[in-house]
């Protein structure tokens, strides 16, 4: 995901001055008329309040009129839109009728009308209908759990049924859900032979699914409507809900305010699952792993909330929030008893930085022609910065180009000969922060262009004359790297300054603008919602500062200054290796609303190297390595190994035949592992024998070192940037 830079200032002029129309149109329109509500016997009947109905309309109107990819709101996007928002709550058809999507079929051609009416009364009615179904099939499970089961049938379960049609009858409904019930059961039976402790584990599974079913609010439904209508647009418009949009607003920046703990859920409690060191949680030496929150206070003197039984996005809201502030907790102590008095801790909350997520760096050695070879290797997650410091003026915010640069300053300190970066699975995020990254071994000169919805194209620039390292560089990537990670590998190599290896990327080439819906609705609206949706009731905080949401919107296409798109295609390496990824599956050329690869006028720009006369040797080197190479057998062998199993739709429920079957695969697992350890030089581990941590079997990284350090043994002259670009 992108925000926009300075650069497409113009665009962001463009939305302000839209906001004033907008908003009216908004504001006049909430009384629309709509479909009423119908109630479904079974369900929780979850109903859309007025704000999400505002929210809907708001979207629509601006994906309407300033989404890049021009997309009418018409019949033939509802038909889009309705089999997106089918196959996101049933995908696999294990719990809606084909009755039940007959009866849907008459929202096809409507959601488009819906959405434009801001009415969520169709969506919700179909979403409470498979509610209902979903908690029919979970107590049906249940109560098979009370009957005896022969596992020396010769049954299979289907577990894959997305190409199969919809179940016809309830009869056939329960059937495939007792093969699901046996099939969970036998599982546990293999692990343990006890049937009785096996059923009170799977009974206590199935109950806690209800309770999670029964958790689901009116945001969850709204929010996976939404992902359906942005995503028939284009796969990268989306729209967020308040806890989303702070979640989606911390990814982005790496850093949030709390305690510095990470929390999950277990028998309705909320539990330390770890501690951040240095944290105010770990400075309390209050807290440990598995402890227990009860309940949460804000300041000295709040009132405590109890939040047992509470989902944990709602819970961590309420621990999450501004730096300097106190929070209290209520700790029940791993392993007390549920009756014991809890502890209170009290805490305040700072800046976490996290990281965990932030790039890191790393030394491999290489021998070439009797030499060592020390190459650096820095891993980069994404492309991260704290926005709010940044607009600050905090010159010290965080940010991926400013942790980037204090590791290779501390990588030439420590001599290294040559640099990996390493981006793989790197999904994106800033654009200004690729162009910053690009800026770090480059002198000045364009790095991306941006195409807006106007055709109107404008380049973003380094102009930093000023280079943080000028030796050897490869760039790795595979099928997810994408967005930002392709601005900056696409300009590394159009510009000859390194080589990239690895899969062809993903081919993200949009540009989004996060946009606060609070500063599209007007004052005067929201007055009326609040009052409508009740003063006085008690709200949950989402941790966001937003009310209405985020939409992320697609507004601009950037192209390489080479003036090739990277939307769709992606960056091709110079050297490339196999995908574990599989290409079909995954890919922009995957996605139906993609939009198409398309070529625009080249930049002025200057090349500092070239290594097309040596990538054939490179080619030659690696596959001479791969030829005789254990480990490159054992990646060629995963990879046709997920194509095979990527066909299995269903398994064997006979006890003996799946028991011998899981043997075989066990084993084959284990011996697969221990001959990928010997072949990196690391000792085979014994049956039952832990992994030690921290252990490197990252077979293509190593490879990728290898190949930059043959590129360092060639010692051509055209390859070399040491005489194109000064060292800084």
């Amino acid at each position: 995901m992108f925000h926009l830079t300075p650069d497409l200032k113009k665009v962001k002029d463009m939305f302000k001055k839209c906001y004033l129309m907008l908003v009216i149109g908004t504001a006049l329109a909430c009384h629309a008329a709509a479909s009423k509500p119908v109630k479904v016997p079974g369900s929780n009947d979850l109903q859309p309040d007025e704000q999400e109905s505002v929210v809907c309309k708001t979207v629509a109107e601006l994906i309407t009129n300033y989404n890049y990819k021009k997309v009418p709101l018409n019949d033939s996007l509802s038909v889009v839109i309705y089999n997106r928002y089918l196959k996101l709550m049933d995908e696999s058809h294990n719990y809606l009728l084909a009755s039940d999507v007959a009866d849907f079929d008459k929202y096809k051609t409507v959601l488009d009308d819906d959405v434009k009416s801001g009415n969520l009364n169709d969506v919700f009615y179909m979403f409470n209908v498979y509610q209902k179904r979903y908690i029919e099939h979970i107590k049906y499970s249940i109560a098979q759990l009370d009957k005896n089961f022969d596992f020396n049938k010769s049954e299979n379960f289907i577990y894959d049924r997305d190409s199969l049609p919809w179940i016809a009858s309830q009869a056939d409904m329960d059937n495939t859900w007792g093969l699901r019930v046996k099939y969970d059961l036998l599982n546990l039976k293999l692990a343990n032979p006890d049937l009785t402790k096996d059923k009170e584990t799977l009974k206590k599974r199935y109950e806690n699914l209800l309770a999670q079913v029964n958790k689901l609010n009116s945001q969850d439904v709204f929010q996976l409507f939404m992902d359906a209508f942005t995503e028939a647009i284009d796969p990268h418009t989306s729209y967020f809900n308040p806890a989303n949009a702070a979640n989606f607003n911390i990814e982005m920046s790496r850093q949030l305010e709390g305690i510095g703990a990470g929390l999950n859920t277990e028998n309705d409690y909320i539990i330390i699952r770890s501690i951040v060191p240095g944290g105010p949680a770990d400075k309390s030496k209050q807290i440990g792993v598995d402890d227990r929150i009860v309940a949460v206070a804000q300041g000295k003197d709040g009132e405590f909330q109890n939040v047992v039984g509470w989902r944990i996005e709602n819970a961590i809201a309420l621990i999450r929030g501004t730096k300097g502030t106190i929070v209290r907790l209520e700790m029940l102590p791993k392993g007390a008893s549920v009756s014991a008095k809890p502890k209170i801790v009290e805490m305040v909350r700072e800046k976490i930085i996290l990281k965990d997520e932030s790039a890191k760096k790393e030394i491999k050695t290489y021998i070439s022609n009797g030499k060592t070879i020390k190459i650096g290797i820095i891993s980069v997650p994404a492309f991260y910065i704290d926005f709010n410091d940044y607009k600050s003026g905090n010159p010290n915010y965080k940010s991926t180009t400013h942790d980037v640069k204090l590791l290779l300053d501390s990588l030439k300190q420590e001599g290294v000969d040559g640099i990996v970066m390493d981006m793989r699975q790197n999904g994106g995020g800033s654009l200004m922060e690729a162009i910053e990254l690009t800026g770090l071994f480059i002198k000045t000169g364009p790095v991306v262009q941006v195409r807006d919805a106007k055709d109107q194209v404008e380049q973003d620039k380094d102009d930093d004359p000023s280079i943080a390292y000028s030796g050897p560089l490869a760039i790795l990537v595979d099928r997810f790297s994408a967005s930002a990670t392709e601005i900056f590998s696409g300009a590394i190599q159009d510009y000859g300054r390194g080589i990239i290896i690895g899969t062809q990327t993903y081919g993200k080439g949009s540009v989004q603008n996060a946009i606060d819906l609070d500063r599209v609705v007007p004052t005067s609206l929201k007055d009326r919602i609040a009052s409508l949706m009740g003063k006085g009731q008690k709200t949950v905080s989402t941790g966001s500062q937003s009310t209405f949401g985020q939409l992320n919107l697609t507004i601009a296409k950037f192209y390489r200054i080479t003036g090739n798109s990277t939307q769709h295609k992606g960056v091709m390496p110079d050297i490339q290796f196999p995908s574990v990824i599989p290409m079909d599956k995954y890919g922009e050329d995957t996605e139906p609303s993609a939009m198409p690869f398309d070529i625009i006028a080249k930049s002025d720009f200057t090349r500092v190297g070239d290594f097309t006369p040596v990538l054939p040797q490179l080619q030659k080197l690696h596959d001479q390595r791969m030829a005789n190479s254990p480990s490159f057998k054992y990646l060629l062998d995963d990879i046709a190994a997920f194509k095979k199993h990527q066909d299995e739709k269903s398994i064997v429920l006979n006890e003996e035949q799946l028991k011998k079957q899981r043997e075989a695969d066990d084993k084959k697992s284990f011996d697969n592992e221990n001959d990928r350890r010997v072949a990196m030089g690391l000792p085979a581990l014994k049956k039952g024998e832990t992994k030690p941590r921290n252990e490197d079997l990252d077979f293509l990284r190593k490879e990728a070192g290898q190949i930059l350090t043959d590129l360092i043994g060639l010692d051509n002259k055209l390859t070399s940037t040491k005489e194109t670009i000064p060292v800084n």
